[in-house]
């Protein structure tokens, strides 16, 4: 065998490897867990266990997502929260598939719907779709589910409080290869919310999560105050490079700050779910689709010399 067939069969190979790998990983998902420490939890008070789903984009994962409900089932969660894209929003694309699913949460625990951009374009425009999305939520509302549109709402949890607030940002904050002037101003207009970020620092204050779709306007989201940030939107970077990340979001910035992780910063914390499902591009590589669980811990208690 020459050099040069030699080459080849390898290529070959990497080739065959590689389509095997996504189309695994188009056809799976996993469950990554993580803890979050706060002196807002209450010492000696329970683990509170946070499901966070984003970007279904109408996967099924099983007969009507049975897979994905055990697997959820399986964590316990006190508390579902959505960050949206669960459907697909597209002129006569049924999200059929995505209510079938969400409307059966509400019988585990209490679920909060915020929405993505698809939700929210079929919202703002309904007459460009054949599906109507006040339908879509009023379903899901009569199940259980609570959605927050640029809203806040206060949970308790056993001695945990927590303020859930949400935002819906203008569709034009979507654009391809722009990005707009998002402030903490904002964040704090649309949550429904003007104290901001000097609440977050009282001890006495709840512990803030705040759901917004796209993780593009962060340093917005982390100005206005929220302990906890959980957005989706970016599909984990489409393929991830290991100490890089993702390499593309949906606007086609490269190498996004934040596209499928874990950061802390300081106090605050920030999850970018890689998302359940695709759109447009149907490719993952090296970013298998996640359902986030999320333990909110209290902080260990300080020792006094």
């Amino acid at each position: 065998m020459t050099a040069v067939q030699i080459v080849l069969t390898i290529l070959a190979a990497l080739a065959v490897v590689t389509a095997a790998e996504i189309y695994r990983e188009l056809h799976t998902f996993k469950v990554t867990k993580y803890s979050i420490k706060s002196e807002k939890f209450p010492a000696g008070g329970k683990t509170v266990k946070i499901v966070f789903l984003s970007d279904l984009h109408n996967r099924e994962y099983g007969r009507e997502n049975e897979n994905l409900y055990q697997a959820l089932r399986t964590e316990w969660p006190d508390l579902i929260l959505i960050g949206g894209d669960m459907l697909v929003g597209k002129d006569r694309v049924s999200y059929e598939p995505a209510l079938k699913f969400v409307r059966k949460l509400p019988a585990i625990c209490p679920v909060y719907y915020a929405n993505g951009n698809h939700e929210q374009r079929m919202k703002e425009n309904p007459k460009e779709y054949s599906y109507s999305y006040a339908d879509y939520k009023t379903v899901l509302e009569e199940a259980g589910v609570v959605f927050l549109e640029n809203e806040t709402e206060t949970v308790r949890i056993g001695q945990t409080t927590l303020d859930i607030c949400a935002v819906e940002l203008p569709l034009e904050t979507y654009r391809k290869m722009k990005k707009a002037n998002v402030t903490s101003q904002d964040i704090g207009n649309l949550a429904g919310d003007q104290a901001g970020s000097q609440d977050r620092v009282t001890p006495q204050a709840a512990y803030r999560i705040l759901l917004a779709h796209n993780p593009a306007y962060m340093d917005a989201y982390k100005a206005w105050g929220a302990d906890l940030i959980l957005s989706g939107h970016l599909h984990g970077g489409i393929v991830r490079i290991p100490g890089l990340g993702g390499v593309i979001s949906p606007q086609a910035f490269l190498f996004p700050r934040y596209s499928g992780e874990l950061t802390l910063e300081g106090d605050q914390t920030v999850i970018v779910s890689r998302g359940l499902g695709t759109h447009t591009i149907h490719l993952r590589l090296f970013n298998t689709p996640e359902l986030v669980s999320i333990s909110l811990e209290p902080a260990m208690e300080k020792k006094i010399l």
